[in-house]
Parts: C-alpha cells; sequence; structure tokens
C-alpha cells in the first residue's frame, strides 16, 4: 500500500490541487458569510487596509494557499506577501505576512482564512512531533480516516507538509479488512482471498488482533498487515515471525510518549488517529489598519 497518497493524486499547483483548495474554501465562505457580511458594511467601501498574520506559538505553517483562496474569494485584489514558506518551522511572536487591499474584504475573509492556516498547520505541527519522535528508525508515521468532516484532504495533505504519510485517502481508495469484515467472511484467508478476485489492482490490507491471526494472514499471503492494539513485546515477536514477508503497520495506543518505543520495535509504519482528530488549533492573530 503507497503512503504518498495525497501528493501523487493531488500535487501542489496542480489544477486538482487548485480545485480541491476552492472547493473547500467556496463551502466555508458560504458558510460564513452567507447573504452578506454585515459588520463589514461599517466600513466605507473604498477603504484601503493592510493587515498582518502572527504566530502566538511555535508552529509549522500549513495552508498558505487556503489563506490566499479565501481572501481572493472575496476580492481578487488583495496582496499577500508571504514572509515563511509551507512547512517552515517559525517561533512564537514571528510575522508570517503582510496584507493589502480593500478593507471590507479583508475582514470579511479573516476567519475563514484563519480557521484553515490555525487548522492545517496544527495538524502539521503535531505530525512533525511524532516524526521526529522516531527519528533514525524506518518507521513510517501515517495518518487515519479520524479526520474533521469535509477536511479530510486538506487534513491528509497537512499531514504530508508535516512529515508524514497517508492512510489510504478514503473507502474508495484502497481494502482494510477489519475484525467484522473477517466474521462476515468467515476467515482470514476467505476475506483476503475474496478482496483479491474483486479488486486485483488495489491495495489490500488486513488488520489482526493477535500472533495467531498474524500467522493466519502470511499462510494467506497477505503483503500488508495491520497490527491492533499489539504489546511492545508482541510486535517485536511479530517482526520476527514476518521476516520481511509483509509490510507491519502498529495501530492503536499510539501517542508521543510511546512512537519511539513502537519505533523501534521494528515495524515498518504507524499509524496515529491523534493526528487529525485530537488537534488544538495554533493560535494566530490578525491586525489590520488603515492605510
Amino acid at each position: 500500500m503507497t503512503t504518498a497518497l495525497f501528493t501523487q493524486q493531488y500535487p501542489r499547483g496542480s489544477q486538482a490541487f487548485i480545485d480541491l483548495v476552492n472547493q473547500s474554501v467556496f463551502t466555508a465562505m458560504l458558510e460564513d458569510i452567507g447573504s452578506g457580511d454585515l459588520t463589514a458594511l461599517l466600513i466605507p467601501e473604498t477603504n484601503h487596509a493592510e493587515a498582518t498574520i502572527i504566530s502566538r506559538e511555535d508552529a509549522v505553517i500549513c495552508g498558505i494557499d487556503w489563506v490566499e483562496a479565501c481572501f481572493h474569494h472575496v476580492n481578487k485584489d488583495i496582496k499577500i506577501k508571504w514572509l515563511v514558506n509551507e512547512g517552515e518551522k517559525v517561533s512564537a511572536n514571528q510575522l508570517l505576512c503582510k496584507i493589502n487591499g480593500n478593507a471590507r474584504a479583508i475582514l470579511t475573509a479573516e476567519r475563514c482564512a484563519l480557521n484553515f492556516l490555525q487548522t492545517l498547520s496544527a495538524v502539521a505541527t503535531h505530525t512533525r512531533l511524532y516524526v521526529l519522535a522516531a527519528s533514525g528508525t524506518k518507521v513510517e508515521i501515517l495518518d487515519t480516516r479520524k479526520t474533521l468532516p469535509g477536511l479530510r484532504l486538506a487534513q491528509k495533505y497537512a499531514v504530508t507538509v508535516g512529515g508524514g504519510s497517508n492512510q489510504r485517502l478514503a473507502l474508495y481508495d484502497g481494502i482494510l479488512i477489519k475484525e467484522n469484515h473477517i466474521a462476515a467472511a468467515g476467515s482470514i484467508a476467505a476475506a483476503l482471498e475474496q478482496a483479491a478476485k474483486l479488486h486485483k489492482n488495489t491495495s489490500i490490507q488486513i488488520e489482526v488482533e493477535n500472533l495467531d491471526e498474524l500467522n493466519q494472514a502470511l499462510a494467506a499471503g497477505a503483503t500488508s498487515i495491520l497490527l491492533d492494539n499489539f504489546s511492545l513485546s508482541d510486535m517485536r515477536e511479530a517482526v520476527v515471525i514476518n521476516h520481511g514477508r509483509a509490510k507491519l503497520e502498529a495501530s492503536g495506543g499510539v501517542n508521543l510518549s510511546s512512537v519511539r518505543a513502537i519505533a523501534l520495535t521494528g515495524v515498518d509504519r504507524m499509524s496515529v488517529g491523534a493526528l487529525t482528530k485530537n488537534i488544538r488549533a495554533i493560535d494566530l492573530s490578525l491586525r489590520i489598519k488603515n492605510s
């Protein structure tokens, strides 16, 4: 199962990526503006303004394309000068960008722009911590489908900016056979056989809950196996039993205090739901002045 899924399907700058950004921004702006920004009407229509965005804490910046799309959705003449790059680590109180344009438009787009930037930067920042914790090992840090509704692909993009990789993007993007699928199919071997018949060119991964099920999966020819809530000792034994035959992915109980110990067991990959579902938005501030 490939893990560079977002960057393969939506390379930054491609039309697919641009369309994705615009679609999510359109939905967010419609939700926020609706029939019109009533407060912005307090400002003279022709007023010009300058604004800045500052990070109030250390962060890995992610979401520049979404910020630009938010402002340009309201007014295409707004100019944004970025002082940092996508994926760059910044410090508290660092100036991220300068914005010039119509005052009403800047204020109307402000909240949506910051929402995207603080959320995606949070995912990238959190991912970077896991990647650093596992540095020096072979393990890949992967996300899951535990994402915010409507922001699945944006969050998976942010994971790649933070140095992580993607599990399947969605249900259409690969097969993950879990315990309920196995129970319904009758056995691990039967589930794998049926998956291979139906989807010959699709990645297939199977979840196992103990070493006996691992042996069954290997005997049935599994090439990608998810070790669900294995203890560290069982993970180490699983690596020995596997002997390089299948890709092994650890899942369950992964956090910043356990990630390094799990990586040192020798598993190939580690999926972490916390990358996208347990995040706290980065503290950002936009300040405006008339020019």
